[in-house]
This record gives structure tokens, sequence and C-alpha cells, in this order.
């Protein structure tokens, strides 16, 4: 309950306070409302500004923290190596590669009514999903184990990550935008694309809890868990595919934002426990809650210059991280 009070009282401050000005919490709700119950017309300036401008990002904010940090749950768990985040099977080198082919290379399609809002997530998908592929193949191909998805994918990513440079390299004249997506942010989030990133990542985020007490016979130990039912193989590859497809939902209209998928479930692992059930809802409300501060932080900080998300997540995120690993690394046993 703490940590969803928490997650309200950051979405509040996060429509509240921008680089155009500070509204009263309240008068931000009440704008907030009205804006909703007129259905976006007839806004006056306030409602104007929360409803466009702030609400849309706080939305993508939240979908993307809770997706990331879920995703990077169930890799923690799959792999068991509380170190490895939802990067780690080359999605988001995957990516990163075609999205920075289209933005370098200046590349559209005639079909897409608005091509720079649709083409970049759509390249950013496939990107991520052909990516996990060639892991899954090449991991599955020497065996299966955590540590072959571990090498896979950093073979993968190195792979991908080459020929972003190259892409990066001609198209130098779009350097600053493709740089600006590779380190993350919420800029260009609207109504026309929030929702695309909303409903599918918290839908997934939030069915992948119902394999909670799967993920626990998983942690037994693999012998353990075919005695007590589990298909063990085909239960970690449909994770892997979930959560890899999750990660690609987060990159594919905000970028690479770092850190989340590995401190957050981390933390809530050294705080609750080995307890699926209450690690992966903790996940979804605190990584949505940090992401809402990181967000924050990142547009008002140095206004009106914004900042990568990623930069403050990890800002953010590494003192509380060595602090919870000063206090409970003793007693945690990973």
């Amino acid at each position: 309950m703490f940590g969803i009070a928490m997650s309200v009282i950051a979405f509040l401050i996060s429509i509240s306070i921008s680089s155009g000005g500070i509204i009263s919490v309240g008068d931000a709700v009440s704008a907030l409302i009205s804006s909703v119950q007129k259905h976006g017309e007839d806004l006056d300036t306030t409602e104007l500004y929360i409803y466009q401008a702030r609400l849309p990002r706080a939305i993508a904010a939240i979908a993307v923290g809770s997706g990331l940090s879920i995703a990077g749950c169930m890799y923690q768990a799959l792999i068991r190596n509380p170190l490895v985040d939802p990067y780690i099977t080359g999605v988001s080198s995957g990516a990163g590669c075609l999205a920075i082919a289209i933005v370098a290379l200046e590349i559209s399609v005639s079909f897409l009514p608005n091509s720079n809002l649709y083409l970049i997530p759509i390249a950013a998908i496939v990107g991520g999903i052909a990516a996990f592929g060639i892991t899954m193949l090449v991991a599955e191909g020497a065996g299966g184990s955590a540590t072959n998805y571990i090498l896979a994918g950093t073979i993968v990513g190195f792979a991908f990550s080459s020929f972003q440079t190259i892409f990066l390299s001609l198209g130098q004249d779009n350097i600053t935008n493709a740089m600006w997506w590779l380190f993350g942010s919420f800029a260009n989030i609207t109504w026309e694309n929030a929702w695309l990133v909303f409903i599918p990542v918290m839908g997934v985020s939030l069915i992948s809890m119902l394999w909670a007490r799967e993920f626990n016979l998983f942690m037994m130990g693999e012998d353990q868990a075919k005695q007590l039912g589990l298909n063990v193989k085909r239960f970690k590859r449909c994770m892997m595919v979930i959560a890899s497809v999750l990660t690609a939902l987060c990159v594919a209209f905000c970028g690479i934002i770092g850190f989340v998928g590995l401190v957050i479930p981390h933390a809530c692992r050294m705080a609750l426990g080995s307890d699926h059930r209450l690690i992966m809802p903790a996940s979804i409300v605190l990584g949505a809650m940090l992401m809402l501060f990181a967000d924050l932080i990142a547009r008002t900080v140095l206004s009106p210059i914004e900042l990568p998300v990623g930069a403050i997540t990890a800002m953010i995120g590494t003192p509380i991280f060595a602090y919870m690993l000063m206090t409970k690394g003793r007693s945690y046993n990973g």
C-alpha cells in the first residue's frame, strides 16, 4: 500500500510541475478531472496544459517504468542472476539498430499517415524481437542454459551495436536526434502514441503476474520444479518471449532507459524475499514511481533544457541500490 500511495503522489506531482511552471496539486487534480469530463475539448489554459502536455507523458512513464521493472524481474528469475536487466537478450541493441537507421538515414514510407510517429516504434519493435529471436536460436542451439542466453545475448547485442554505429556514422546530420532516442525520453509522447504504449505494456505486465506461482517453483530448482508438475523448458521459453516483447514495446516509443529493470526488481527481492507473488506487483508499482520522478527531474531541473531520462534513473537508483546493498547485503542470498 505504501508503494501505491507513493506512486499516486508521484503522479500528482508529475502533472503539477513542469518547465512551464508549477500548479498546486489541488488545481492540477481539478483541471485533470474537468478536462477528462470535457473529453479534451473546450479547455481553458490550465486544463489544456495538464491534458495535452503533462498527462500523456505521465501515462507513458507509468507504463514504461512498470514494463521494464517486471521484465527485469522475470529475467532475473529465469536466468537466476540478480544482476541482469531487460536488455540482456540483445533487445535494446536490435531495437536501437533499426530505430537509428530510420532516424539517421531519414527513411520514410508513404503508406503511413504519420511516418515519424509510427515508423520508428515499428522499426524498434521489429528490431528488438528479431534480436531476441536470434539470441534464442543461438542459446537453444547451445543447450538453452541461463549462461547460454547471457552469452548469446551479448554476442547478438555486439552485432547489432556495430551496425548501429555504422548508421550513426552515415547519418551525421541527424546524429543529435538519433542520440536523443538512444538516451531515452518521453518528450515526443502525445495522446496519439501514449495509449499505444500504455495499453499493451500494462496489459502484458499485469498478465505476467498470473505466473508468479510458477516463478516460485522455477526458483526452487529445475529438478524440483519438474517433480511438482512444471514444464520447465516450455515455461522458460514462454516467459523469455513475453519479457522480450515487453521490453521491445517499452523501448519502441521512449528509447533505451536503463537501470530501472535492474535496480527495482533487485531492490524488491531484497526487501520482500523470494516470493514472486509479492515481488512482481511491487516491481510494477515502484517502477512506475521511479520513472515518474525521473521524468519530472529530467524536464525541470535544467529547464528549458530537457535531460535524458536514462541518466536520471541511474542517478536516482544508484544511491538507493547502494544503500540497500550495504544494509541488507549480508542477509541477502541472491
